[in-house]
């Protein structure tokens, strides 16, 4: 059930390294990325398009380089990350003691 959330935060996670990346050494390409992050060129290209898609970047001439949203990201990235840990916390509070009625009819206990 939380295998694709992980997935997806896990993807999230390159985004964001992508585009610290590119922040830090714009304007830059593809190979340049790929080599830096040590990831395949396709994982770059794919988190390339997605950050563009959503704005945070924008194609240049020389490469990617990044918009005014990708800096109002990182200024608020710790701010959003913490109210993601809250809420999983607040997930993590409310499974404890849950209980499964098995199909014996026994309550089981977790």
């Amino acid at each position: 059930m939380l295998e694709k959330l992980k997935n997806e935060i896990e993807l999230v996670t390159r985004h964001i390294e992508v585009l610290a990346a590119v922040a830090r050494y714009q304007p830059i390409g593809i190979i340049k990325l790929a080599e830096l992050l040590e990831q395949p060129q396709h994982r770059i290209r794919y988190s390339l398009r997605v950050l563009e898609n959503q704005g945070f970047i924008r194609a240049s001439s020389v490469g990617a380089v990044v918009t005014e949203q990708a800096e109002n990201l990182f200024l608020h990235l710790d701010d959003d990350i913490e109210e993601i840990i809250r809420l999983f916390l607040e997930m993590k509070v409310h499974g404890t003691g849950a209980s499964v009625v098995r199909s014996t009819g026994e309550n089981q206990h977790f």
